[in-house]
């Protein structure tokens, strides 16, 4: 398998050197225009809740009145008692846990941050990958100045670990599965775009040219598997890819 920690392997990945550097990504946000398709419920117990969020909405409120609408006040307007658990980038779609008691939402957190959870996530990237899977682990820290932005830093960064597979080819783009090992903010996204292969659509971290021909960020979390908090059999749960 195809490991990529500060040494970059041959093939298409960039030169190492590009990355011993602090690496700024070269995009800014875009104004927030919710989408307003109804909720997607894929399961619901007396414990946990778990539905499939679209993308372009945000996870939680942002400051202002003109970023409250979110996925979990949608949520709550169903069900009350919805307790926030993890979040999902706003241009990720795809599953999402909450709990429905404090007792949930304390075991579930601990899944979490314990990295028992386990997540896979499909993305199309811009070109073709040179190997059938392999390893990123590049750290990642906020880029302070350019919030929300996140970076690619040797000194300051902390750990971040991405597994990869290939999926199938396209013209020039590749449809991959991701398995993020560590939850940075928009690790999936970041470790892509610092190994040459960006995901298609990303108003952040992409290209110019590859967000006109898509109308959203091609990265999806597509399946989650977990502890029930009651129980701890294990549950998986699954959102099929909308792109």
């Amino acid at each position: 398998m195809n490991h990529v920690a500060g040494q970059v392997a041959t093939g298409d990945l960039p030169d190492a050197r590009h990355l011993r550097e602090c690496f700024r990504p070269t995009r800014a946000g875009s104004d927030y225009n919710p989408p307003e398709s109804p909720l997607e419920f894929v399961h619901a117990d007396d414990h946990l809740l778990v539905v499939s969020k679209p993308s372009g909405l945000l996870s939680v409120p942002g400051k202002g009145h003109a970023l409250r609408d979110c996925l979990l006040a949608r949520v709550q307007a169903e069900m009350p008692a919805a307790l926030l658990v993890h979040r999902l980038d706003r241009d990720t779609s795809g599953i999402t846990v909450f709990a429905l008691t404090s007792h949930s939402q304390r075991h579930l957190g601990r899944q979490f941050e314990d990295r028992i959870v386990e997540k896979t996530y499909v993305a199309r990237v811009r070109g073709r990958m040179p190997l059938p899977d392999g390893v990123i682990e590049l750290p990642i820290i906020a880029d302070w100045p350019n919030r929300p932005l996140q970076k690619v830093c040797f000194e300051t960064g902390r750990p971040a670990l991405t597994a990869w597979q290939v999926e199938h080819f396209e013209d020039d783009a590749t449809r991959v599965l991701l398995y993020p090992k560590t939850g940075r903010s928009h690790q999936l996204r970041l470790h892509m775009q610092a190994i040459g292969h960006p995901v298609l659509g990303d108003p952040l971290y992409g290209e110019p040219d590859l967000t006109g021909s898509v109308d959203r960020l091609q990265l999806h979390a597509s399946r989650l598997k977990l502890r029930h908090p009651d129980g701890g059999a294990w549950m998986e749960f699954s959102s099929p890819q909308p792109f």
